[in-house]
C-alpha cells in the first residue's frame, strides 16, 4: 500500500507518541527489551523522527503544559491496558492494537485514586513492577490536574492524614462532595516535572489516597523519603520504571498496526483512506 509523505508523518508520530513522551537523550541500551523492539528502530528509515517529535512536543507543552500530563497518562493507559523531567532512550517499534480497551478493562487495570498503597502494590506486582517502580511512576502526579470527585472522599469527612491547611484550601475549591471543579496535583510546582510531589507527601499534602498512603505505608515510606531528598534518584528510578512499563503487552512486527490517528483505527479512518486512494490515483495517471 502506497502512503504519501504527509500520511507517513502522521503514521510515524502515532507509532512513537506513546513510548516517547519524554524523548531520547541519555542511553539506556543496557536495559533488557522485548523481542521486536529496538533502541534504533528509526535510525535507518527516518533518522530525524525523534527530533521532529521532540520539537513538536516542546511547542505543545509551551502552549499548554497540561498536555504533558495527558500524554503521560496516555502512556500509562496504553501500556497497562492493551516538559521537563528526565530525558532517556526508549525502545521503539511498538505498534497499536487493532481494538480499543473496554471501559471495564481500563478500570480493572488502572488503580483508582482511592486505592491504598498495599492494594496498588499487589495489583502492579502482577505486571512485574516492584515497590520502587510503583512509587516512581506515581511521581507522574507532579504535573496535571484532578477533578474534585477523585479526592472529596478525603474532605467529607476530613482524612486525618491530610494537612489541615491543604484540606481547608481544597474545601474552598470543592465545597461539596459532588463539586465538579478541578485543582492541581502538585501544590508546590504544578507545571514542572520534579520531585516536589514527594516533598508534598512527606508534608501530608498529597491529593489522592493513592498518593498519601505511599508515605503512610511502611513498605514504601522510605522510598518516598529518598525521592523527596534526591531528585536525581527519582529521575533515575522513574526512567527504569517507564521503560519497564513501555514493554507491557507489546505488539511488534505484523501484529497490530501503526495508526495515522492515535484515537482511530486505520480501518475506521476516512482521512487515511482518502489519502491512500489519492496517492494510488496519482501513480496510475503517471503510468
Amino acid at each position: 500500500m502506497a502512503i504519501t509523505a504527509k500520511s507517513f508523518t502522521f503514521l510515524l508520530i502515532s507509532s512513537l507518541f506513546l513510548v516517547s513522551c519524554f524523548c531520547a537523550k541519555k542511553a539506556q541500551n543496557t536495559f533488557p527489551i522485548e523481542n521486536g523492539l529496538s533502541w534504533t528502530f528509526y535510525d535507518y528509515r527516518c533518522p530525524k523522527a525523534e527530533s521532529i517529535i521532540r520539537k513538536q512536543l516542546k511547542k505543545v507543552f509551551k502552549n499548554d503544559i497540561g498536555q504533558a500530563a495527558g500524554l503521560l497518562r496516555l502512556h500509562f493507559h496504553d501500556c497497562f491496558v492493551q516538559s521537563g523531567g528526565p530525558e532517556y532512550d526508549v525502545p521503539l517499534g511498538r505498534r497499536d492494537g487493532l481494538n480499543f480497551a473496554t471501559q471495564n478493562a481500563t478500570l480493572a487495570n488502572l488503580p483508582p485514586p482511592t486505592d491504598n498503597a498495599s492494594t496498588i502494590l499487589s495489583a502492579l506486582a502482577a505486571k512485574n513492577l516492584d515497590a520502587t517502580d510503583v512509587v516512581a511512576l506515581s511521581g507522574g502526579h507532579t504535573i496535571g490536574i484532578s477533578h474534585c470527585a477523585s479526592f472529596t472522599g478525603r474532605l467529607y469527612p476530613q482524612d486525618p492524614t491530610m494537612e489541615e491547611t491543604l484540606a481547608e484550601d481544597l474545601k474552598g475549591i470543592c465545597p461539596t462532595d459532588n463539586s465538579t471543579n478541578t485543582t492541581v496535583l502538585d501544590i508546590r510546582s504544578p507545571n514542572k516535572f520534579d520531585n516536589k510531589y514527594y516533598v508534598n507527601l512527606v508534608n501530608r499534602q498529597g491529593l489522592f489516597t493513592s498518593d498519601q498512603d505511599l508515605y503512610s505505608y511502611k513498605k514504601t515510606r522510605h522510598i518516598v523519603t529518598s525521592f523527596a531528598e534526591d531528585e536525581s534518584l527519582f529521575f533515575e528510578k522513574f526512567v527504569v520504571a517507564m521503560i519497564k512499563m513501555s514493554q507491557l503487552s507489546v505488539l511488534t512486527g505484523n501484529s497490530g498496526e501503526i495508526r495515522a490517528n492515535c484515537s482511530v483505527r486505520n480501518s475506521d479512518n476516512s482521512y487515511l483512506v482518502s489519502e491512500v486512494e489519492e496517492d494510488l490515483e496519482t501513480k496510475s495517471e503517471l503510468r
